[in-house]
């Protein structure tokens, strides 16, 4: 790969970190807001904002981070990584838990894998032409 290509997937990742974070403030915002706004459970206010925050981040990946269109296949393709990176995320944060880590032990594995996954997928696969 040379430089241009380098820099081009540089510019990619660090979008795609980019809108991951936009992504988690939508999700923190909206289960903040229906929890101590409007009484709503924190089971049901994560599931909405987890709805919300998967379109912000799907909206924001397609467009920007991979200057793609949105189409079914995209949409699709970006659901089952998303599904993937959900398993992958219980599936660390149980192996911390059944290894007696603390939870930031999982947390950390987490962070440092799952994003490094999901980009890899979604570079090879969701966006592919």
């Amino acid at each position: 790969m040379n430089a241009s290509g380098t820099a081009a997937g540089l510019r990619r990742f660090t979008r795609f970190l980019v809108s991951g974070a936009t992504s988690t403030g939508v999700h923190v915002a909206i289960t903040a807001t229906l929890v101590s706004a409007s009484g709503a459970s924190p089971v049901a206010a994560n599931c909405v904002a987890f709805l919300c925050a998967t379109a912000c981040s799907y909206l924001l990946n397609t467009l920007w981070s991979f200057s793609s269109r949105l189409h079914s296949r995209t949409l699709w393709r970006f659901a089952g990584v998303s599904l993937l990176g959900l398993v992958l995320t219980m599936g660390i944060a149980w192996t911390a838990q059944r290894l007696g880590a603390s939870y930031w032990t999982g947390l950390a594995g987490v962070v440092l894998t799952v994003p490094v996954f999901t980009y890899l997928l979604h570079r090879t696969w969701t966006y592919r032409d």
